[in-house]
């Protein structure tokens, strides 16, 4: 004798009951499967706010100014989320573009090198640094904070060697070097090439990490690397390719401070490295690794130049402003810490 399906509405009520989440809950679940939500809302919320203690805020001009002020944080941004995803964080991101920088400019203005061949040497430059972060975390098998503290004081000295503590104008660097800086008029809103080349690095990079096996594997490693190892995947190769590809980013981001400066000084950038961690940790991805999208850096990037650019037009004193992104930041990791606590 076949035995009969119980009832569909049995199910359901047995599915129902079992599922004892509260709203809270269900709102903590869909945080952890849609991370951008959070930086959305809030990004959204402060414009709203801004908008309306002073009206100036939404100006076209402005809001260009806000767009340019973070291309090379929400650049640098890009390569900081791909190491935190694995788990680990750069802080050594600043110190390394720099050097970038100083190499793209000096080479170019003082040797007489052409500007592409400049650029594709301020690339190497960038890649080589990425490879010994890489390399100390893989091979030597030094925590990322510490490995990354230590290269960071080896390319900041390198930077002030190599330049001998002075700035490259722009007058004497070919153009390339500071077309990132040439503004495209959309509208009412100008916006310059280095924005433009920040927000099609993004979706270069969203696409990889969304439909590629390599950004799986990346997000596998960083959420349990030994459960990723067990699965076949090689934990060091991806951990290597991920500080080498931070690498590549960063030197996208040396052309574009250029741009944005208008000279190349090995003293620019001394904040990168706070900055770039801020906007990824407000931009949702957890510093435990495995969770986050790449979108969500770019817009706690972008929170961060309205915080301060709102401030800024409010009347507020600059060490509030800090004070203020200080309190996102807290505010970021403990939403993080609550998210993490999903029951799934």
């Amino acid at each position: 004798m076949t035995a009969t399906a119980p009832p569909t509405s049995t199910l359901d009520l047995a599915a129902e009951f079992l599922d004892r989440r509260t709203p809270l809950d269900r709102v903590r679940g869909l945080l952890h499967r849609y991370p951008a939500i959070s930086p959305a809302v809030v990004l959204v919320l402060s414009i709203i706010v801004f908008g309306a203690i002073n009206p100036r805020f939404f100006a076209p001009a402005n809001l260009s100014l806000v767009l340019d002020q973070v291309s090379v944080v929400g650049t640098v941004a890009i390569a900081q989320t791909l190491i935190i995803l694995t788990a680990g964080i750069d802080l050594s991101v600043g110190a390394a573009m720099i050097l970038a920088s100083m190499v793209m400019a000096k080479t170019a203005a003082e040797n007489g090198v052409p500007a592409a061949i400049a650029l594709f040497l301020g690339l190497l430059a960038a890649l080589a640094a990425g490879a010994l972060n890489g390399f100390l975390v893989t091979r030597v098998k030094l925590p990322p904070f510490i490995a990354t503290l230590g290269t960071f004081n080896i390319f900041l000295a390198l930077t002030l060697l190599y330049s001998g503590g002075q700035t490259v104008r722009k007058a004497e660097m070919p153009d390339l070097l500071t077309w990132t800086a040439t503004a495209i008029p959309i509208g009412d809103v100008r916006l310059t090439v280095g924005v433009i080349v920040m927000l099609a690095l993004y979706a270069l990079v969203a696409y990889i990490l969304g439909r590629t096996a390599w950004g799986r594997h990346v997000y596998a490693v960083g959420d349990d690397a030994e459960s990723a190892r067990l699965a076949g995947i090689s934990t060091g190769k991806v951990l290597m390719s991920v500080y080498v590809a931070a690498g590549a980013v960063l030197a996208v981001a040396a052309w574009i401070q250029i741009g944005r400066s208008g000279a190349a000084s090995p003293n620019a950038g001394a904040d990168l490295n706070l900055d770039s961690i801020t906007a990824v940790v407000i931009g949702g991805t957890s510093l435990f690794g495995g969770r986050g999208v790449i979108w969500g850096s770019l817009l706690g990037a972008v929170i961060v130049g309205v915080f301060r650019n709102g401030l800024f037009l409010a009347g507020v004193d600059g060490l509030y402003q800090t004070l203020a992104i200080g309190i996102l930041v807290i505010v970021a990791v403990s939403i993080d810490q609550w998210i993490r606590k999903v029951r799934k």
